[in-house]
């Protein structure tokens, strides 16, 4: 894949320590019958008090991290300006991943547009406002959607498929809507169960599988929580590493 120019961004990394997160990281190595172990328990990337073990990337040098990315009474709180990701110190391959989030009452009003986020997945981190990774999509009306940025492989059924060629901000992508609604009303907290599993990217959003996709690409790579517009919060936000 080509490589492409990339706008002046501001890095900012918190240096607080992972502790046993980066023991944890997944290797590399793909599973064909992945699956979690009893030895290897759920880690919180969100400790519910600070950023420790995360890094943050913005587009607009102009913002400060923490006009962006707080913790308010043990809720991560992304205020959605300025594009950017909050993302792992940790990289993980094979995992299953549980993500809880809301949007606050009235963001689509006082946004005057759809409110959007992600959840990215074997992100390879780099300084621009969407890096090469998967994506669980979050934006409202389209929860539960699987995409594929900067030529990232991905297949699934043709009749949910759709590409695009050189975007500005994702280069060639690749998506497969969900297969149902499954998301709660703004206000209220949604669950996401992501399991990355070799090739395969299964998404179980409030207790309801809304989407399955394959032939993703089988990497180490970090997690990562998009600032894209509008204010979202998370609370649970932690990784199973699964058996090879």
């Amino acid at each position: 894949m080509m490589r492409r120019q990339v706008p002046a961004v501001l890095v900012v990394t918190f240096t607080l320590a992972t502790g046993g997160l980066l023991a944890a990281a997944a290797s590399d190595t793909p599973s064909s019958s992945a699956r979690v172990s009893a030895e290897a328990p759920a880690i919180r990337l969100f400790n519910g008090t600070d950023l420790g073990g995360w890094s943050h990337v913005l587009v607009d040098a102009t913002v400060p991290a923490t006009d962006v990315w707080s913790v308010r009474d043990g809720v991560l709180v992304c205020k959605g300006q300025s594009l950017g990701y909050l993302y792992t110190n940790a990289a993980f391959t094979n995992f299953r991943l549980v993500v809880e989030w809301r949007w606050p009452s009235g963001a689509a009003a006082r946004l005057g547009a759809v409110p959007n986020s992600g959840v990215l997945l074997r992100v390879t981190p780099e300084p621009q406002g969407i890096p090469p990774s998967y994506e669980v999509q979050l934006k409202v009306g389209v929860a539960g959607e699987v995409l594929g940025f900067w030529g990232r492989a991905l297949d699934g059924d043709p009749a949910r498929r759709r590409e695009g060629k050189a975007r500005p901000l994702v280069g060639d992508m690749i998506a497969f809507s969900a297969l149902a609604a499954a998301e709660k009303p703004e206000g209220e907290w949604n669950r996401y169960e992501i399991t990355v599993d070799g090739p395969s990217i299964t998404v179980v959003m409030n207790g309801r599988a809304v989407n399955e996709v394959t032939g993703a690409q089988v990497m180490p790579g970090r997690i990562a929580l998009q600032s894209e517009g509008g204010e979202i919060h998370f609370r649970t936000v932690e990784v199973t590493p699964l058996d090879r």
